[in-house]
């Protein structure tokens, strides 16, 4: 795992500016040095975030002089022999090429046709001396970041947005834009960042920069989720096992030259599938199992209680029946205010508070990857979100009627409640829900997202559209945003500690084939994620594949909310002990912030999480950075 930059052309100077941001990105989990190159008016640069888990160390920078390439990269390759093959490598030669290597003779074969050809986690930046142009390019799912600034003086890119704005004469002001559009409580989507100078490569893209900075740069999208061919008809049986198979191997790719290696372990289908196929893959390699790392608080002696046992149960199950090992790390009041102090300079990445505790035990335990089943929603275990408006449309009433019947509770509110959405504005569809739940029209919601009312009137941003249908719906949850700026968040924490995370669910083979399959492989009667359910059945218990009710994990949700709730009087204290208000308050009703930083208060919410996500957004973006250390009970 590496943290890259590169500079070009830059009126602060290319040593100058290419030294600044590898210091930036010397955070925690950087190994001290790095790697730097120039030549003229480039410069490239690279450091390694974590020790390699066993083994040599692959090089910081890659380069093949006789055809004047240099390569900068984060990047992981999948189906490497299928990469070595395609490229001519004899046999012999592929265990000992790095993955960058790889990545720099694909670009001598097809030039910039070549992310097409690249399988895994990557985010990298060739220089060609002949062409005289700078290549980046990132993943299709964005699993690695790349942010650039381009400047009548030239362009820059790197891993981080800190980095960039290390560079001299690069402006940090904000977006405000992006900063309302975040507390409004949306995601901001690529390629806009939170500062105006600074910029995000979209997943599936790549960007051409012509040494000549007069020419604009070339962003193309090479993948599009939307362009996927439709699977060829084949039978359910069929389709699980491709699943099956597909998945297996994109464990197994993800679980190369990582020792030892940590797993989510949530209880569902998708972090369970992960671990138990994982759990196998070490095991025929003759490695030890992985630690499997739950956010359900440890228990101790004590019983939990009805809410919270058939979550634990899940997990039990899933650890008794692979012999795995399990961590229980609940959140804790001060890792809340630990991320809220670290991150909140740089606001707009999404934030798993769960996560700190987590990372915190698997770096004291050596784990330098982390496997997550994230991702999976938007592809292999799509619910099914928009299937009967799908049939609907189609005309199939007789296949709407006998799902529908087949579906507990009332069928026809579900129908009702999925074509409602379709049917009304989504300002229209909010105030007609409140109204059918009693309440009046909802007149407060700049209050509610907490947003400085006057910034609200002036850049609030418009509400989105609907989409309709299930295949509209899948394809939107991936151009949402939130899945790139997930991973984005997730790279950024887990960087700090020499973590790497890995979605195998994510693969590009996996979401192919998911994004292909007919809708109905989705839902099927009572049962969302069906595909997944037939396809996890030779693997899973029983107890974990057949699961109902999932979304609600009490377990992990009540501790969640009960240490953000004991987090908010310390930083009302912090905020109020200021001799000045943030910098940022302008852009936030301190007032009502204020007021809802309060245990009591919050734990009355109904629901609290209603109001989880506003304060977290306005706490992100104020910058608590420069408060005092908080610890438990203390400011």
């Amino acid at each position: 795992m590496n943290a890259i930059c590169g500079i070009l052309h830059h009126a602060a100077g290319v040593a100058e500016g290419l030294d600044a941001m590898l210091a930036a990105l010397a955070d925690d989990g950087a190994e001290r040095g790095g790697r730097r190159w120039t030549e003229g008016a480039v410069g490239l640069g690279c450091r390694r975030l974590a020790s390699p888990a066993h083994g040599q160390a692959a090089p910081l920078l890659h380069f093949d002089r006789a055809a004047g390439l240099t390569l900068a990269a984060d990047a992981r390759l999948d189906d490497r022999d299928a990469l070595c093959a395609a490229l001519g490598v004899p046999r012999p030669e592929r265990a000992g090429l790095a993955d960058g290597d790889l990545i720099l003779r694909a670009w001598a074969r097809w030039g910039r046709d070549c992310p097409n050809h690249l399988l895994g986690d990557y985010a990298f930046a060739v220089r060609d001396a002949r062409r005289r142009i700078l290549f980046c390019a990132r993943d299709h799912a964005g699993a690695r970041p790349f942010y650039h600034v381009r400047t009548p003086h030239g362009f820059a890119f790197a891993s981080t947005v800190e980095a960039v704005l290390a560079i001299p004469g690069v402006e940090d002001d904000l977006d405000e834009t992006a900063v309302a559009t975040y507390l409004a409580g949306h995601i901001v989507k690529a390629p806009r960042t939170f500062f105006q100078a600074v910029r995000n490569l979209p997943p599936g893209h790549a960007l051409t920069v012509e040494e000549d900075t007069r020419t604009p740069a070339r962003l193309e999208r090479y993948w599009r989720p939307e362009n996927v061919p439709r699977a060829p008809p084949a039978s359910d049986d069929a389709y699980a096992e491709e699943l099956l198979d597909l998945f297996a191997r994109a464990v197994k790719d993800r679980l190369r030259g990582s020792d030892p290696v940590g797993t989510h372990l949530s209880g569902g289908l998708d972090s369970s599938g992960v671990t138990v196929l994982a759990a196998r893959e070490l095991r025929r390699q003759g490695h030890p199992p992985p630690l499997a790392f739950s956010w359900l608080a440890d228990l101790g002696d004590g019983l939990p209680g009805d809410d919270f046992a058939p979550e634990y149960a899940r997990v039990d199950a899933v650890c008794a029946q692979e012999g795995l090992r399990v961590l229980h790390r609940a959140l804790r009041p001060e890792d809340v205010v630990t991320v809220l102090r670290r991150d909140g300079a740089f606001p707009g990445v999404h934030v798993h508070l769960n996560e700190e505790a987590v990372q915190r035990s698997a770096a004291a335990r050596g784990v330098r990857v982390l496997l997550s089943g994230y991702g999976g929603d938007e592809g292999a275990s799509f619910g099914g979100q928009g299937y009967y408006v799908h049939l609907l449309l189609r005309l199939r009433w007789t296949r709407l009627a006998a799902e529908l019947r087949a579906r507990d509770g009332s069928p026809w509110k579900h129908l009702a409640g999925a074509v409602a959405p379709v049917v009304m504005t989504p300002r229209i569809y909010r105030k007609v829900r409140r109204l059918l739940k009693g309440r009046e029209p909802h007149h407060g919601r700049q209050r509610r997202w907490l947003v400085h009312p006057a910034f609200a009137r002036r850049a609030m941003p418009p509400p989105s559209l609907w989409p309709i249908g299930g295949r509209s719906v899948q394809l939107q949850s991936l151009r949402h945003g939130s899945l790139s700026a997930g991973l984005e968040g997730w790279a950024a924490s887990g960087a700090r500690r020499g973590i790497e995370y890995r979605y195998p669910l994510l693969d590009r083979r996996v979401l192919e084939l998911a994004l292909g399959l007919p809708p109905e492989q989705f839902r099927r009667g009572r049962w969302s994620r069906w595909l997944m359910r037939r396809a996890l059945r030779p693997v899973l218990p029983p107890v974990v594949c057949w699961q109902e009710n999932k979304a609600a994990d009490p377990a992990r949700i009540e501790p969640l909310l009960d240490a953000f709730a004991d987090a908010l009087p310390l930083v009302r204290r912090a905020l109020e002990a200021r001799a000045a208000p943030p910098e940022r308050s302008g852009y936030v009703d301190m007032p009502g912030l204020l007021e809802e930083l309060d245990a009591d208060r919050f734990r009355a919410t109904a629901p609290r999480t209603r109001m989880l996500g506003p304060l977290t957004v306005a706490l992100m973006l104020l910058d608590l950075s420069n408060i005092e250390e908080v610890g438990r009970g203390r400011a």
